[in-house]
Order: C-alpha cells, then structure tokens, then sequence
C-alpha cells in the first residue's frame, strides 16, 4: 500500500475513547514527571495539537518504551511534524520515526487494524512528501491546511481547506479534512455535512464513511454510526483501517464479530494429488465427500473456463465466478451424499444458505485471501452493495441483548 495523506495525520476519532483513561490511569512504575509529562502530551492531543506534544511524548516513550499507548501517540505527533518539516528530506525522515514509533507500540501490545494498518501503508524510508491535488495551488493551499491542522488551529486550516476547493472544487481530502475541522471544533452539524459531501464527491473510497461514524460514536447514536462503519468495511473489505472503524464499534457496544465458520480447503490449482482425510481433517461424515468436487471444478477454471469467462485477460487467476462455481458443485455433491438434508455437514449448510439467500458472493469476496478474487470486488460493489451489505448485517455482526 502507498503512503497516503490519510495515514499521515492522527484521527482523533481512534483513540479518543482512550485519552481520558490515560490521564486518569497512568501506567505503574511511572516517575511524578512521567506521570505529569504523560498527562500533559494527552491533554495536548486531546486538543489535536499533536505539534507541540511530541517533545513530552518523547521523553515519555524513551522513558516508558512499552507503553503501547505512548507509542501510537508519538507516532501520529511524528507524523504531524512531518507536515512543518522544512524539506522533503527531514519530512521522510520524520514519517520513517513515526513507522518505528507505530511497530514499537505493536510490540508493546496494541495488535489493533489500526496499527498494522497504519505499518503498512507508510514505507520504511518514510516515502515522498504527499501530493493532495495537480493543480499547485490547489496542493499548495492543501499544505498550508494540513500544517494548520496539525497545530490544532482549525479555522485557519478551514480557511485553506476553502481555498483549496475554489482551486479544486471535487478535491476529496479537502472536503473530507474539512469535515474533521468541524468535529474537532465541536461543530458535529458541520462535520456531517462534509462528510456526507466527501461520500458523494467518491462513494468507493472507505474514508469518509468512517470518519462520518466518529460524531455518531460521540453522540452514542451507535445504530447509526453501525451502518457508517458497515459501508466503510464493504467498500474496502481488504484496507484495515476500513475495518478498524468497525471493531471500535464493536467493543463500544459489545458485539461480536466473525464470519461463519468454513473450513474450505487450501488447494493449489494445477496440483491433482489431494490427500482426502488432509482435506476433511480426518472427519467421518459422508457429506463432507462433497469437497472432493472443489478442487476439481477450479480445475476446469484454470483450464477451459476462465478464459471464456475472462476475455480480456490473458494470465489465469482464482476469481469470483469461479469460486462460486466451485463452491454450487460442492453444495450439489453434498445433497446427493446426505439423502436426509438433515445430516449435512453444518459447515456446507451455510453455504447453501448464503446461496440461497443471495449472498453466497458476499462471504467470498469479504473472506477473500486470494488476490485473485478481491480483484473481482470492485464490480461486484458498484452492482450489489446491498448484498455485501446484507451479508455482514446478518452474518458477521451479533450484538448482544
């Protein structure tokens, strides 16, 4: 993943259920003038002034280098200085600290989409300074918004974010960073009306969907800010950050989240040799003979079929359709093998439930681990959002009564 402008600026909306419990419980062991430093850096990032809490933050991480917390605060702040470094040189350098700064909290124990999110899509070297628009004014007013942000002088950073929509009146990070101004203001009126902007100005990017949760999450109207963070995961099902919004929710609320069980088998096309009791896991249950036919059907997909259903393409990969077909032929298997549909295997059940109800193509695309088949999920949401929808409304979220 390419650094993005998105990674580069701290997102209040992620940790700022936990700022008041790190002024209010500071990690033992602390010394009085960690405690107090701690303290200090919090209030100042409670304040989006990640400018001037990185010097405490510093001291504070060197001081206390597991504290998982400090970590991901120094990581945003380092991130924030990159946007005033005076060249491009000490701007990569200060965001290559902030990657260091994001894996050190990792280790310290914070395993969240966030962190690994944020990992990922920053380069080791920092990567080049981001570009926000063509036009150069547009860019150029785009800079001075963001050091303004970064700083916590948020009508000054409207006043450029403005600027850079006269140059540039569909600039998405414009809009949307405008919706974040407003929030952090305390206008949540404003806020939602630019990210419902954003959303229109690009409903396939994930971004503005989530951060449109964050006011909802403020206000505890977690129904609405549910659907926010489901449209976020769909849109982007394979972005971890599209997904961290989601598990915030989640532990808000208490709910749980997770696909349904589907043990199918790993199988490398172009391979004939299957070990069956490898497949089945040593289970005795005849249904489950019905997997036989999975490797088989993606076989005539890489052979024959794909190239029929995929004219344009020259190079064989896993996809969609024939996913789908590999898993109807194990349905069909399975219901020749267990005459009493009742002693299916419950596993192979679901999946004729999801077929049945639509929403088959949903559990494949949002579980996809093959590239191949998360190719297929740019078309598959222009046509049938409400089915990847749907799927996760029904089958990955349970909320507790």
């Amino acid at each position: 993943m390419k650094t993005s402008s998105l990674v580069r600026r701290f997102r209040l909306s992620c940790v700022a259920m936990l700022i008041a419990a790190a002024i209010t419980f500071p990690i033992h062991g602390q010394t009085e003038d960690i405690k107090e430093l701690r303290a200090r850096a919090a209030a100042l990032v409670a304040q989006t002034n990640y400018i001037d809490a990185r010097a405490p933050l510093e001291k504070v991480a060197a001081a206390t280098p597991n504290d998982a917390q400090v970590q991901l605060w120094l990581g945003f702040a380092l991130l924030a200085t990159a946007h005033v470094a005076l060249t491009p040189e000490e701007g990569r350098a200060y965001r290559a600290r902030a990657r260091k700064a994001f894996v050190a909290a990792k280790a310290a124990g914070d395993n969240s989409q966030l962190v690994q999110g944020l990992i990922e899509g920053i380069p080791a070297d920092g990567g080049a300074d981001p570009q926000y628009a063509t036009n150069p004014k547009a860019n150029a007013a785009m800079e001075s918004a963001e050091r303004a942000f970064s700083m916590g002088k948020m009508d000054e950073a409207l006043s450029y974010y403005a600027e850079t929509l006269r140059y540039d009146p569909t600039n998405y990070l414009a809009t949307l960073y405008s919706g974040d101004a407003y929030m952090s203001l305390g206008d949540l009126n404003k806020a939602e009306e630019y990210y419902q902007k954003a959303i229109a100005l690009n409903p396939y990017r994930e971004t503005g969907y989530r951060y449109s949760a964050t006011p909802l999450m403020k206000q505890k109207k977690y129904a609405e800010a549910r659907s926010r963070y489901v449209e976020a995961w769909i849109t982007e099902p394979y972005n971890r950050l599209a997904l961290s919004g989601l598990i915030q929710w989640a532990k808000a609320v208490g709910a749980d989240l997770g696909h349904p069980r589907i043990d199918i088998p790993k199988v490398t096309v172009g391979h004939s040799e299957i070990s069956l009791n490898l497949m089945l896991g040593g289970k005795d249950n005849n249904s489950q003979l019905a997997w036989i036919s999975y490797p088989a059907e993606l076989e005539k997909w890489r052979n024959e079929k794909f190239a029929k259903e995929y004219p344009g393409e020259t190079v064989y990969r896993r996809s969609l359709k024939g996913e789908l077909d590999a898993l109807r032929g194990v349905i069909q298997s399975a219901k020749g093998l267990a005459k009493d549909k009742k002693k299916m295997d419950p596993q192979i059940a679901i999946l004729e439930r999801l077929d049945s109800e639509g929403l088959l193509e949903a559990y494949i695309l949002l579980t996809a681990s093959d590239a191949g088949i998360a190719k297929d999920h740019p078309k598959y949401l222009r046509e049938h959002r409400d089915k990847l929808r749907d799927y996760v409304n029904k089958y990955v979220i349970r909320e507790k009564n």
